[in-house]
């Protein structure tokens, strides 16, 4: 745009960030070639990061219609957080990974959880080792002596953690990988890491690898989740974000209310420690459509205590049509982008695809408004509503723009029709056990 300094894209991000917005997914690097908005939410978020890391905790629940960016402003958290020296634990929940659970799903989440923890070195993920190799050199084992000693010392170095549920037998692994990193014995820290990443089974299997009678169970996640949050500053790090997409499976997705009931009561639990205190140097950050917080038969607000907790402040709602924001609360709702924010998305795409040099732009501004304005008329509302829509849209467009340099982009784009997309998985859907029946 003009004005701005051009800005070099590397092939790799740009062939990243091109391929999943045509996918209508996130893009896990180069996000800030593509983001726009958001400004005063994302304000919000790194004043939660700032109390994190000064030893206090954080809770939100990001809400918005489906494509409105949850699943992009939760990678951007992500990215922010990394940028602080933070180590973010990332997942999405499924029914076969839940908060809550009796058959190994609430165990499977905590899995996938510790798989995917990232730190600044290592944003993808598979950053377990490296954590606990710090808090290893933060500590300062070396020499022969000081090697012979280290096992026993190790309680010592996590006393903060074992007062804390499941805190001994956490200290124990990790005294069991650092006997294994002193004598070079990989299949004990690779046993050590196994356990870590809740990958045992049973306690038989656990017992015979590491000397330890208890292994992760579905009635642990919470639990370790915290003993993670306390274990990560001990090993440096400014706190621990824990961050779960797709809440809708909880609401929309688990037919039986017990089910529902038992996850909603963690998140409970969790939204409690957050906002008494009982939690330090953590935050977490809940991601689903509207429906997952308002539905009142099946949403949060169905759960009496959540609903009392997660309630709107009233002065806010009453200013909302002047304007007004309030993100005191846990609840962020995304709303539309602006059409100027629009525009800015689709200036940045078209960036993306000449890697940052105005030169190689595929269509000039001229055809940015038209493709708008095009879209506008075919999807209506709905087009501003969703920048997922916009987006995919778009990199099609300038993709068949770019593979035919002879095609004239005025032609291509009277042609084609555009339709949104498909709200997969969208909560409220004929999954609901009374949303359809007969009388007879």
């Amino acid at each position: 745009m003009p004005g701005v300094p051009p800005i070099k894209i590397l092939p790799r991000e740009r062939g990243a960030i091109l391929q999943s917005l045509a996918a209508g997914v996130v893009p896990r690097v180069g996000l800030h070639h593509v983001q726009v908005g958001r400004k005063d939410e994302t304000t919000a978020l790194l004043k939660d990061l700032e109390r994190i890391a000064s030893g206090g905790s954080a809770i939100r629940f990001v809400v918005g219609r489906f494509g409105t960016g949850k699943s992009f402003f939760l990678n951007l958290l992500k990215t922010l957080a990394l940028e602080k020296k933070f180590v973010v634990m990332q997942a999405d929940v499924t029914p076969a990974r839940r908060l809550s659970a009796s058959a190994g799903q609430a165990a499977a989440l905590y899995t996938e959880l510790t798989r995917n923890m990232a730190v600044r070195s290592k944003p993808e993920g598979g950053a377990l080792p490296g954590v606990v190799e710090r808090w290893i050199g933060e500590s300062a084992w070396q020499g022969e002596e000081r090697a012979a000693r280290a096992a026993r010392e190790v309680r010592e170095k996590l006393k903060p953690l074992l007062d804390r549920v499941g805190g001994y037998v956490f200290a124990d692994v990790l005294g069991k990988y650092l006997e294994g990193y002193l004598t070079e014995d990989d299949a004990l820290q690779e046993a050590a890491l196994r356990w870590l990443c809740g990958e045992y089974t049973t306690r038989t299997e656990a017992r015979e690898a590491l000397g330890v009678r208890s292994i992760v169970t579905d009635r642990d996640l919470y639990d370790y989740l915290k003993l993670w949050g306390a274990f990560v500053r001990l090993a440096g790090y400014a706190g621990l974000l824990v961050s779960l997409d797709e809440m809708g499976v909880l609401s929309h997705r688990l037919n039986n209310a017990p089910a529902r009931n038992a996850n909603y009561e963690v998140l409970l639990q969790i939204l409690n420690d957050c906002l008494q205190g009982n939690v330090s140097g953590m935050g977490f950050v809940f991601a689903g459509t509207d429906a997952f917080l308002d539905d009142p038969r099946r949403g949060l607000m169905s759960y009496g205590a959540l609903a009392g907790r997660l309630a709107a402040n009233p002065y806010a709602k009453a200013g909302a049509e002047a304007g007004l924001k309030d993100f005191f609360g846990p609840v962020i709702r995304l709303e539309s982008l602006s059409a100027e924010d629009l525009y800015l998305l689709l200036h940045n795409i078209r960036n993306v695809f000449a890697q940052g040099d105005p030169a190689k732009h595929l269509v000039p501004d001229e055809a940015i408004h038209a493709f708008v304005q095009r879209c506008a008329q075919t999807l209506g509302a709905s087009f501003y509503q969703t920048p997922r829509d916009a987006s995919k849209a778009f990199v099609g467009f300038l993709s068949l723009l770019e593979q035919n340099p002879s095609v004239d982009w005025r032609s291509l784009l009277g042609n084609v029709p555009i339709e949104p997309s498909s709200p997969d998985g969208e909560p409220g859907r004929q999954d609901d056990e009374l949303a359809s029946f007969t009388l007879s």
